[in-house]
């Protein structure tokens, strides 16, 4: 079978790795101002992160054909789905940027609490509790579509879904534990990874 470069595809496949690009200066910037010091963590926390990374690594294992579409399908749906892959990263690496500089300081990789922590609500915390993590799942949707097998985004969702239950279990249980009834109540009003649609 003859090899078919897709402008669409190619499209979607450099914004992709403009997005990644832009995650890596996220996470270098934040971690650069993030506090050090005495912090309680939960070590279960970087199981969870292992199975987000391969997830991840699911993803890009079983790539297609680079500049390939994701699916036979006609040029409109084609279209569409560039139009959804370059607007999952768009919005991505936005949520990622804005929950970072809301956490300023109490940003982290793993699950921790440091002293004064602070039970952040504001900003992307006002429309789920884990937008950071809700990032990370748009940026495997955009990736999946770009770059990977639909098998692939399959699996590799389930296990990446599996490490990210885990991570949420993680360090929503430290925050139970430090804010209590304030926490719970947070919970209650705003969802965990998904946002509502309707309030």
């Amino acid at each position: 079978m003859a090899f078919r470069s897709d402008p669409l595809a190619e499209l979607a496949y450099f914004v992709v790795l403009a997005g990644w690009l832009g995650f890596v200066v996220i996470m270098v910037l934040g971690k650069r101002g993030s506090a050090s010091g005495a912090a309680k963590r939960d070590v279960k926390s970087t199981v969870g992160m292992l199975l987000q990374g391969a997830g991840y690594a699911i993803c890009f294992g079983f790539f297609r054909t680079f500049f390939s579409p994701f699916l036979p399908m006609s040029k409109f749906a084609e279209e569409i789905l560039t139009g959804v892959t370059i607007a999952l990263v768009i919005v991505s690496v936005w949520l990622c940027w804005a929950a970072a500089r809301t956490l300023g300081k109490q940003w982290a990789l793993v699950a921790r609490v440091i002293e004064g922590h602070e039970l952040i609500t504001a900003g992307p915390y006002a429309i789920v509790r884990n937008p950071i993590y809700l990032s990370m799942l748009g940026m495997f949707l955009a990736s999946a579509l770009a770059v990977s097998r639909w098998q692939a985004l399959l699996g590799g969702l389930i296990v990446f879904l599996a490490g990210t239950a885990i991570r949420i279990r993680t360090e929503e249980k430290l925050l139970r534990e430090t804010f209590a009834a304030r926490f719970d109540d947070y919970a209650r009003r705003v969802p965990a990874l998904l946002p509502r649609l309707l309030r």
